[in-house]
């Protein structure tokens, strides 16, 4: 059995997928990229110096990208995170705040300390949870 050029990068490929699929990294997602590209290359009848060119420029292009983006992307502080907490963005009426802008909520079933996040001045009402800090939540609007 003699295996093209393209069959070799389209195993390669699958083996990047898999070893992303076992440990959860895009990065290797980014490099099967490029190994596909280099196998649609050599389907495309190029040499060998240009598959190469594809898989590199393809594959280093797409994780200088990626890394980029997540750069760009700054992470959030758990406490006001919804990807973290899933409290975050949920409603709460409040019925009276206090002076210095606390007030005591039902949320879930149990009581909790609330504290107005924002400034303008507090008016009874629903509140949005903004962000939780131990446990007291964090309101606005």
């Amino acid at each position: 059995m003699d295996w093209s050029a393209s069959t070799w990068w389209w195993v390669g490929c699958g083996l990047l997928v898999a070893a992303e699929l076992s440990t959860g990294t895009f990065y290797l997602l980014m490099l099967a990229l490029g190994l596909a590209a280099a196998a649609l290359s050599a389907h495309a009848g190029l040499g060998l110096a240009a598959q190469l060119v594809a898989a590199a420029v393809v594959g280093g292009g797409a994780v200088v990208a990626l890394r980029r983006q997540r750069r760009k992307r700054a992470a959030e502080p758990a406490r006001s995170n919804r990807d973290v907490n899933l409290d975050i963005g949920e409603q709460v009426r409040v019925d009276s705040w206090n002076s210095d802008g606390s007030a005591q909520v039902s949320y879930r079933g149990a009581q909790w300390s609330a504290r107005w996040s924002e400034d303008t001045p507090p008016t009874p009402g629903l509140c949005t949870i903004r962000a939780i800090e131990g446990s007291r939540l964090l309101l606005g609007r």
